[in-house]
């Protein structure tokens, strides 16, 4: 299973620091993140790819995602409120504010969040992803319709942390 915080960290480290390619290969555990971005038309664009390699068998096919990330991951950057920071998509998928269609959502506009509160489901592959909030704060605003393909990187809430 891959830390989506580390996966965060990692895309975050390539847009600051103007980094094109960055590959990781941690075979005794079985995952292999290689992420790459940069277009000829200047627009920045993140591809990750994450294969997971299981024990001694043959590897398998990697399962790449890759989007458009306009404007990066921007907090407190241009479009956000002073004092707030958006909760955005580790990956490509369907979003699902709720476990179910008859459960309650996980979070709501003035709901306080904090590092391990579970924000949103993110389907991706038939597999049910738990997204986590990594920040304190009070919901501002839910940025995404429940049931809509998202991409990664795309906001998903906003966050006032001040």
């Amino acid at each position: 299973m891959i830390d989506l915080k580390m996966l965060r960290r990692l895309v975050r480290l390539m847009t600051g620091a103007d980094i094109t390619e960055l590959e990781i290969d941690d075979a005794p555990n079985g995952v292999r993140v290689r992420l790459k971005r940069g277009s000829a038309t200047g627009e920045s664009v993140v591809q990750p790819m994450v294969q997971v390699l299981p024990g001694a068998a043959a590897p398998v096919a990697p399962s790449a995602a890759s989007a458009a990330v306009a404007g990066g991951e921007a907090t407190g950057g241009s479009g956000i409120p002073a004092g707030h920071e958006q909760i955005t998509s580790p990956m490509v998928g369907t979003f699902y504010r709720a476990a179910s269609p008859e459960a309650d959502p996980f979070v709501d506009v003035g709901g306080s969040v904090d590092d391990e509160s579970v924000v949103c489901i993110i389907e991706a592959m038939k597999v049910m992803n738990e997204i986590k909030a990594e920040l304190r704060g009070v919901v501002a605003e839910v940025l995404v319709e429940n049931g809509e393909p998202i991409e990664f990187g795309q906001p998903l809430f906003l966050v006032k942390t001040s």
